[in-house]
């Protein structure tokens, strides 16, 4: 078993550091850690971030709070548009923008959870997405080489999580998150409910305790 333990937001964002790579689970603000992402915004001095979201949150709200602090240097996302403020701040060349599309942006995470070195896919190919990057004919249609994408420090929102760090995701919360939690250094799951050992459906495990290092309450 590994040493899950259960702390506060605050004490959790200290392991993330300057120039460290986050990934930030959520479909916009729908199944996003809020929590940690607040505490990351007030209670942490860590700059020059890289965050691996599917956007930037909201003018104001979420990840958008952290992006009005100036700490973030590169966004990798599969859009911008949902965060004016980003787009401003992208075509200002004051952070850079790797876009990905939605379906390679999943299965990059998948891959660096998995230990996978790469996969080809035929969207993007032909397309400004496709620069410099390897190309490959396969049954006649020209795919690019994506690479895996990982992370320093996996921030993550399940709807319940036992004290061993278990994660049971409700709905749309299934999105980012269960890849999120597989591909990085360090997992760290805010929770809206957590329960005893034993007190999950294993049945009803999405992502095993093996990937969480630490649980967060939501409140």
């Amino acid at each position: 078993m590994t040493a899950t333990t259960v702390i506060s937001a605050e004490e959790a964002v200290g392991r993330i550091r300057t120039g460290d790579t986050v990934m930030v689970g959520g479909f916009g603000l729908v199944g996003a850690p809020l929590r940690l992402i607040d505490a990351l915004v007030e209670a942490s001095d860590a700059t020059d971030l890289t965050i691996v979201s599917n956007n930037i949150g909201e003018p104001g709200r979420g990840l958008g709070k952290l992006l009005r602090q100036g700490r973030i240097r590169r966004g990798i996302s599969s859009y911008f548009t949902s965060n004016p403020e980003a787009v401003a701040a992208v075509n200002a060349g004051e952070i850079e923008a790797t876009l990905v599309p939605q379906g390679t942006f999943a299965e990059a995470i998948r891959a660096g959870g998995a230990g996978i070195g790469g996969f080809y896919t035929p969207v993007g190919a032909g397309t400004l997405l496709a620069d410099g990057k390897e190309k490959r004919v396969i049954d006649g249609v020209t795919h690019v080489l994506e690479e895996p994408i990982c992370a320093d420090v996996s921030l993550v929102y399940a709807a319940r999580a036992d004290e061993l760090g278990n994660l049971w995701y409700r709905r749309t919360a299934r999105n980012f998150n269960p890849l999120m939690a597989t591909a990085a250094t360090v997992t760290i799951a805010e929770a809206g409910e957590i329960v005893p050992v034993g007190a999950l459906d294993p049945e009803s495990v999405v992502t095993p305790h093996l990937y969480v290092d630490h649980v967060v309450a939501s409140a």
